[in-house]
């Protein structure tokens, strides 16, 4: 049986860290299937993952094929019984999208002609750009039962706690993802119908008449409207929108689930896949976590696993993975582990070019890290690439075959499509070896935190939908974006990390203030805030809380209504805020105790006057106030509201002021050190350290105010890693 306890995965009851490696079945050939699986076990995976594609198993409606009587791949079952004659588990991943490259991200063609109605329109009536469907079509859901019904019986008899090897089963893929990435939200006359009848349920009649200005009784007027949304109230449709989205989602996967249950799927966990990274970066992966949040904690049944793309682990990256975990620990059930469904393993040229070679170390870093923040499942995505085989019958595309990437896929992989070997396959065995001889410590290992968290706003990732002719949402979503991640990430987020703290992070949306805790808040904040929310921060700091704003003090609630609490508890009075332009250099002058230091240039500065705030940063020639320290109640609060480099010295002297200091420090002149420590329940404390840059580095380490190692040095080679055992602050030995 696998089930989740503590944040810890458990098989029969024992925790468990799976390694495992997409090998897509599919697309190679069949005799050599097991020289795929002994490529994964020379790496040190314990567990094969692969998609379960319908296109394949079914290219045309009626006609199932699992057992390879058409072609000798598509035998799923022996495939799975082989793994398990390896001794590796399984992870079925059946859809009904996999994406994958698939054409039409793995569904068959058939079911779009069959079928028109499930084929989404979006703004203004016009066609969608992508191959999605309006996830609950009533027919599109009974096609997706029968499909349903005709593998998971299969998957269902090798189950884990039946005596097989499949330990997970994923529904569905991204969900979501394809309506974000093209801004066209499925907005058939089904969905719109259903989301009337949800406005209805949820707001009161007299409060919609004022959000809507036409009627919401008469079909064809209002599914016209909010296929074209007015600039005066579409703000307020946005949100709807968003939330009721949300809520779909969950019942899309609710009927998955429901229907996987009934083929006799029990006592394994169902997956759920969070997407968002992007062009090496993470500052788009909340939208992930804000569109799925209430479907991945809708059923203890349920696991959520992320998508991770970020090329190499470097100085400008690595707070990228670091808060891109903390915030799915955030969202996630209080005992729920961090899971990783694709986790990037190959060299980085996906196109063939010869080009965005990654460097071969990248994995080790990235690996260390995610265990170290508690990952108890990661699977190397693409682990063996393969074949895109021709269909039967061929669909007259131009290449007809089943994937869009051409005749060979995952030419990135560590295992090529004919089996030969990457530049990166050598240094996976390493690094992945290595976890798996310390299994049992990262099976039940946690990471310690400074007494610190970083504050996770879901709606402030909300913006996956915008009208292309919006001015006034444009705007608000601008902000969002500028103020919620990118900055915030790269100045303060990465200067703490840089620092030797250590963070987590919390949901203040939806966690109430009597469980934030009495450590320091450090919040991302834009100019647009639920007035709900200001409310709960005023009251927390008014009762003690403490808090390092970074961004924007709110002056909005989020439908851009005037809403200044948190300004007023902060006793900030906003002036005109300043950008530099054409002719204009803003520059920023240190005071108080952030002097002495040079003069800094900014793009951006919030202004404030107020009798209690006590100046940080003022611009140079108007003096007026852009960063301070104030007090509310008995609580004190740091604002940083402008755009503020990443000055390590200023957010560790800002965060000592509030009371809080890292427990590790290092004295690396050179920086780009990255440190943390976790400990289990038996109390054996490790240190976790990686060098970020390409030189190597030599450094002294205090826990607490022990110098660790009678102050010898510590040697880490360029883009190195060590692990460290550390007892009461002791070295013991590596």
């Amino acid at each position: 049986m696998i089930t989740y306890q503590n944040k810890q995965l458990l098989l029969d009851g024992q925790p468990v860290l799976i390694l495992s490696g997409e090998i897509h079945y599919f697309r190679v050939p069949r005799d050599a299937w097991q020289a795929r699986l002994d490529r994964l076990r020379q790496v040190g995976c314990n567990t094969v993952s692969s998609y379960i594609p319908w296109l394949c198993h079914e290219p045309v409606q009626g006609r199932i094929d699992l057992t390879g009587h058409s072609r000798p791949e598509l035998d799923l079952a022996a495939f799975i019984d082989l793994c398990q004659a390896n001794g590796l588990w399984f992870i079925a991943r059946p859809g009904p999208f996999v994406m994958a490259e698939m054409k039409n991200e793995g569904l068959p063609w058939w079911l779009y002609t069959a079928f028109p109605e499930i084929i989404p329109v979006g703004w203004d009536g016009q066609p969608a750009t992508t191959r999605t469907v309006d996830y609950l079509a009533p027919r599109f859901l009974a096609a997706v039962d029968r499909w349903y019904a005709a593998v998971m019986p299969l998957l269902a008899s090798r189950l884990q706690p039946r005596g097989g090897n499949v330990i997970g089963v994923q529904l569905d893929n991204e969900m979501g993802m394809l309506s974000w990435c093209s801004n066209t939200p499925d907005l058939t006359d089904q969905l719109l119908d259903d989301c009337v009848a949800w406005l209805k349920s949820r707001h009161e009649p007299s409060a919609l008449r004022t959000r809507y200005p036409f009627s919401l009784d008469i079909p064809l007027r209002y599914r016209t409207a909010l296929r074209s949304p007015q600039d005066s109230w579409e703000i307020r449709w946005w949100r709807d929108l968003g939330h009721y989205m949300r809520q779909r989602h969950a019942r899309y996967a609710d009927h998955l689930r429901l229907e996987a249950e009934r083929h006799g799927i029990q006592a394994v966990p169902l997956f759920i896949n969070i997407h968002g990274t992007g062009g090496g970066r993470g500052f788009t992966y909340p939208v992930g976590i804000s569109q799925l949040y209430e479907t991945y904690t809708a059923s203890a049944t349920y696991l959520a696993g992320t998508d991770y793309y970020l090329g190499n682990l470097t100085h400008d990256n690595f707070q990228d993975l670091y808060l891109c975990n903390a915030f799915t620990a955030a969202s996630q059930r209080p005992d729920q582990p961090l899971c990783s469904l694709e986790f990037e393993c190959g060299d980085g040229d996906y196109g063939a070019m010869q080009g965005n070679r990654l460097d071969p170390q990248a994995l080790e870093l990235k690996l260390r890290m995610s265990l170290a923040q508690g990952h108890r499942l990661i699977n190397f995505y693409l682990f063996s690439g393969g074949y895109n085989y021709l269909v039967e019958p061929a669909p007259g595309d131009g290449d007809d075959r089943i994937a869009i990437t051409g005749e060979c896929h995952g030419v990135a992989a560590p295992v090529k499509a004919d089996g030969s070997l990457s530049h990166v396959f050598a240094w996976m065995v390493r690094a992945v070896n290595e976890a798996a001889r310390q299994a049992a410590e990262w099976a039940t290992s946690r990471e310690e935190w400074d007494d610190i968290r970083v504050g996770f706003i879901p709606d402030y990732y909300m913006t996956e939908f915008c009208h292309p002719a919006s001015t006034r949402l444009r705007r608000l979503i601008d902000n969002l974006q500028a103020n919620r991640a990118y900055g915030v990430w790269e100045s303060p987020l990465r200067a703490l990390l840089l620092a030797g703290y250590r963070y987590g992070a919390l949901d203040i949306q939806n966690t109430p203030p009597e469980q934030w805790g009495d450590g320091v808040l450090v919040l991302p904040s834009a100019r647009y805030m639920d007035a709900d929310l200001q409310d709960k921060l005023a009251q927390w700091l008014e009762a003690g809380g403490r808090l390092l704003l970074y961004g924007e003090v709110p002056l909005y609630d989020l439908e851009a209504q005037p809403c200044e609490r948190l300004a007023r508890c902060l006793g900030a009075v906003p002036l005109e805020a300043r950008h530099s332009g054409e002719g204009v250099y803003l520059s920023l002058i240190r005071v108080g105790w952030a002097k002495p230091g040079a003069t800094v240039r900014t793009h951006f500065a919030q202004c404030f006057v107020g009798e209690t705030l006590k100046p940080l940063l003022r611009l140079h020639d108007t003096g007026a106030i852009a960063a301070f320290e104030t007090t509310a109640g008995s609580g004190r609060a740091t604002v940083v509201a402008t755009a503020y480099p990443c000055d390590v010295a200023f957010f560790r002297m800002a965060m000592e002021r509030l009371g809080v200091s890292p427990v590790l420090r290092h004295d690396c002149t050179e920086g780009g050190i990255f440190l943390t420590t976790t400990v289990n329940a038996a109390g054996h404390r490790h240190l976790h350290l990686l060098n970020l840059d390409s030189f190597d580095k030599s450094f002294r380490v205090w826990w607490h105010e022990t110098l660790l190692r009678d102050g010898a040095a510590f040697h880490l080679a360029a883009r190195g890693s060590l692990s460290f055992a550390l007892t009461v602050g002791i070295d013991t030995g590596q």
